[in-house]
């Protein structure tokens, strides 16, 4: 035990060393909004009769660790050990003041057994399950009201085994809201990294009224036709960096949320603070997005050197009647898009709603938008802005922003209405909707 905690720490050591040469080298990162904790107390699934053979049932097993680690109370928390095998489980609860670290070849899978999940209560920004009316299934990784919680690893493998819920979903047989991968509710100082996720039921990792909470060097999978497996959906939350990562599912790559109709309202809790850089990925529908669940608000987004391929929509903001919230100081720059429906999609007529208590009047505010150093090729429709007749979207600034492809003969390359801004340097010239302020490059003035 002792020559394997030595070799855990090098590990962490190794990690610091290269984060740390990231920004040497002038890779702007922010690893240091939450501290990577070295853990003295290192215990192992196997302790507690972890069995990686694939068959076993360990659901046993991860809960017993974790019961340990909450009540010891170990100095600088527990490092709980995953090694090498595949560990078939039930869903779990995290603890405060852990590391989960899967090895090298490790695999963390989810039982196909859908009549065994656990039941939770909606989440109150959304009054009821996502999916359907009541409740919903638990996540297979979950967590609520924890602080100082590490995911981390040598790229071992959390699985959720999709399948059987997507085929539940496409058959309509569902009694409840599918279960995400991992969800961390009420949470602060999260730091999620080096571990691959793989065939989520649904949303893969959705941090929700959390705060402080980087997600870096992951790689999130699920095939394109898999229904509503968002990569990293920040709902709620502040402070959240998202960077370095590798995402190809069947929806959203990121989506920012903050609440759903008259429930979001209500509650109040927008996302805010929310850093996205360096993602490439592969998606039918949006890389960068922006709702639609969007009640409580969305402010201070900023995303940065994101490579899409065969998108849906490369960029999407969305909203509806009935959302209410305010969404501004968005700022995306420096995008690479190849084959895509369209490029840039602004939209006020997105999504469904809870039910029918919504409220008509209230709008979403959409201002201070900035897009700016967009390259696209094979695109087939640059950009659509379509605000409300009653709320204008407003400050909407496209800057430098190239997008070739092939338009439909007799179809305009922008689509426009209900929207005022700017636009500098754009190929196909957008509407006319954006005027253009005369100056190269910026237009600044018009937020």
């Amino acid at each position: 035990m002792c020559r394997f905690v030595v070799w855990v720490f090098l590990c962490f050591a190794a990690t610091a060393l290269f984060l740390t040469r990231l920004v040497l080298a002038g890779d702007v990162t922010c690893s240091g909004i939450v501290p990577m904790r070295h853990r003295n107390d290192v215990i192992s699934i196997k302790d507690f009769g972890g069995v990686g053979d694939g068959k076993t049932l360990n659901t046993k097993a991860f809960r017993a660790a974790i019961y340990r680690i909450e009540h010891l109370r170990r100095r600088g928390g527990t490092l709980l050990y995953i090694p090498p095998g595949v560990y078939l489980t039930e869903s779990f609860n995290l603890t405060s003041h852990m590391t989960l670290y899967l090895s090298k070849d490790a695999v963390i899978r989810a039982t196909q057994d859908t009549g065994s999940w656990p039941l939770i209560a909606p989440l109150p920004s959304y009054g009821r399950g996502r999916e359907l009316p009541g409740g919903r299934y638990m996540s297979f990784i979950h967590a609520d009201g924890v602080h100082d919680v590490i995911i981390t690893g040598e790229n071992g493998t959390i699985d959720g085994q999709g399948e059987v819920w997507w085929n539940m979903w496409r058959q309509r047989t569902l009694q409840f809201t599918r279960p995400n991968l991992i969800e961390l509710i009420n949470s602060r100082n999260i730091i999620i990294s080096n571990v691959i996720f793989k065939d989520s039921p649904f949303w893969n990792i959705h941090p929700v009224y959390c705060r402080n909470v980087v997600v870096q060097f992951v790689t999130i999978l699920a095939p394109h036709d898999s229904p509503n497996t968002d990569g990293i959906d920040p709902d709620s939350s502040s402070n959240v960096c998202i960077e370095d990562s590798y995402i190809s599912t069947g929806d959203d790559l990121v989506a920012v949320k903050s609440g759903w109709d008259e429930y979001g309202i209500a509650y109040g809790r927008p996302s805010s603070g929310i850093t996205i850089r360096r993602i490439t990925g592969s998606s039918p529908f949006a890389g960068i997005a922006i709702g639609s669940e969007t009640s409580g608000g969305v402010q201070n987004v900023f995303a940065e050197h994101i490579n899409l391929y065969n998108m849906g929509v490369g960029i999407h903001l969305k909203t509806n009647i009935g959302r209410g919230g305010v969404i501004r100081n968005i700022t995306v720059s420096n995008v690479y898009m190849e084959k895509a429906r369209t490029g840039i999609k602004i939209a006020g007529d997105v999504g469904d709603h809870p039910d029918d208590n919504f409220n008509p009047n209230a709008l979403p505010v959409v201002k201070g938008v900035v897009i700016r150093d967009v390259w696209g090729l094979d695109v087939l429709q640059p950009g659509s802005i379509i605000g409300l007749k009653n709320s204008p979207f407003t400050g909407i600034c496209l800057s430098k922003i190239n997008l070739h492809g092939k338009i439909k003969p007799g179809t305009a390359p922008w689509k426009c209405s209900d929207v005022s801004g700017a636009a500098v340097g754009v190929s196909p010239w957008p509407c006319s909707e954006l005027t253009s302020p005369g100056q190269t490059g910026s237009c600044s003035s018009f937020i």
